[in-house]
């Protein structure tokens, strides 16, 4: 990958980062059933993804969708949404 793309990209995944890591955003995604440290692991994926790292890849995404599906059978066992 090109320097400027990789600089660019890691630019815009810093910033989703910071985003995320905000405690209103962080409050009105929990509302929806969002998980924020899931969707940081999600994030790592794709940046580690688009740089070409893609066994990181895999195993940053394959851990959060695991957790996501485990969270998820748990909720519907229950009858709650999953986070």
């Amino acid at each position: 990958m090109a320097n400027r793309a990789a600089v660019e990209i890691d630019q815009l995944f810093d910033e989703l980062d910071q985003l995320l890591k905000n405690p209103d955003v962080g409050a009105e995604l929990a509302q929806g059933g969002v998980n924020v440290s899931l969707a940081m692991t999600l994030a790592d994926g794709v940046r580690a993804y688009l740089h070409g790292d893609k066994a990181r890849a895999v195993a940053d995404l394959g851990t959060a969708t695991e957790e996501i599906a485990a969270r998820m059978a748990r909720s519907s066992s229950r009858g709650g949404p999953a986070s």
